[in-house]
């Protein structure tokens, strides 16, 4: 793979959600990640095709059996000839098995040792079993997230698993490989999905700090608080987005809307006026489809858009000129980002069916390590 990351190797070991996000970017952005597979548990089978799995593009992929000496001998040769490694079991699983930190490092010293958990690898909860609505719920993030008298609503798992989790982490193994390349000194990254969900509400801490944001759901700025911060139904029973927060844009939405004479909407900030505001809003909304509405505030700086579903997204014009989405293999998926002016990232890869990459694996290896006890070997 080509791209800025492409001196970089990581060796993963198989995980799911975060771990393989996170592995995912590195290898969309030049690292030669791979993956040291384990066997899928009985539960899991059938639920994803590997050839089907966006967060595994892109990889080599070894099968290991890390349970047996052998297993382990032929992991700890991967990782000394590795810039990182990233797993994402349980504090404690990988010391069981022989490939903890202590171990790797002694044979590596400047590896970096990325340790993707949701709850760290120290604390009272640090062994407790959970999931993106879990660490999310105890990070402060979930109780902000819904409408106005009601329940908490957990926007999918897209916040601790992968912007909290998968992501934080290859910022991670960025940031530390720079560092052993500087120092010559690796480390271990202690990734916590509860961390990263605390992390990325920074905005909303210093909103309420300022006095500005509330406890309550669904009353604040950007919560669907504000009559300009919303989404709205159309005729058609589709949906458009309004994010008219600055006063310009917000004169725009006015404007073309034909409520420029409407004294109500000169109580932009005034979160008292805001439910009698989203009323009007809606019932405006609801007089058009969502295409009509499009066509109104296509060339405006109202920040007004469609509502997309994922079979909508990839064929919107922006989209399609841009080429956020791609299709690899028959599956539409999202392309690599960011972009890089001269450092261009390769199309990504799908995995093959029962891919094993060992021979080629072991060739680029052999010369790292043929000083190397339990160097990998070919043994069919």
């Amino acid at each position: 793979m080509s791209g800025p990351l492409k001196d970089v190797r990581i060796i993963e070991f198989g995980a799911i959600g975060p771990a393989p996000f996170a592995c995912m970017m590195l290898a969309d952005n030049g690292a030669d990640v791979i993956r040291v597979a384990r066997h899928v548990p009985a539960w899991r089978q059938g639920i994803m095709d590997a050839s089907k799995d966006v967060l595994a593009r892109s990889r080599r992929v070894v099968h290991l059996d890390l349970k047996t000496p052998d297993g382990v001998r032929e992991a700890r040769a991967l990782a000394r000839s590795a810039d990182g490694i990233v797993e994402g079991y349980r504090p404690g699983v990988m010391e069981k098995l022989g490939l903890g930190p202590e171990v790797l490092l002694a044979d590596n010293p400047r590896l970096v040792y990325g340790r993707m958990t949701g709850w760290g690898q120290e604390g009272p909860l640090a062994q407790r079993a959970g999931h993106d609505i879990n660490y999310i719920a105890l990070a402060g993030a979930l109780h902000a997230f819904g409408r106005e008298g009601g329940k908490p609503t957990p926007p999918a798992n897209l916040v601790a698993d992968f912007g909290g989790g998968g992501m934080l982490l290859a910022f991670g193994m960025v940031s530390a490989i720079l560092h052993a390349r500087t120092s010559g000194e690796g480390q271990v990254v202690d990734c916590a999905m509860v961390d990263g969900t605390a992390l990325l509400m920074g905005m909303m801490w210093s909103l309420r700090s300022a006095g500005v944001w509330r406890d309550e759901r669904g009353v604040n700025l950007l919560d669907t608080g504000a009559h300009f911060y919303e989404t709205y139904e159309t005729s058609d029973g589709k949906h458009v987005a309004i994010g008219a927060v600055e006063p310009e844009f917000y004169a725009l939405l006015r404007e073309r809307l034909g409520l420029v004479d409407d004294p109500d909407f000169d109580r932009q900030r005034d979160p008292k006026a805001w439910p009698g505001l989203k009323a009007k809003l809606a019932k405006i909304f609801k007089s058009r489809s969502r295409d009509e509405w499009c066509r109104i505030f296509d060339d405006s700086d109202a920040c007004v858009t469609p509502v997309l579903s994922m079979s909508e997204a990839p064929n919107h014009p922006h989209a399609r000129a841009r080429g956020v989405f791609a299709t690899i293999d028959g599956v539409i998926q999202p392309s690599p980002a960011p972009r890089y002016s001269r450092t261009v990232n390769d199309a990504p890869r799908m995995l093959r069916p029962q891919q094993d990459d060992r021979d080629v694996v072991i060739a680029s290896l052999a010369p790292l390590h043929a000083e190397s006890d339990g160097q990998l070997t070919n043994k069919g």
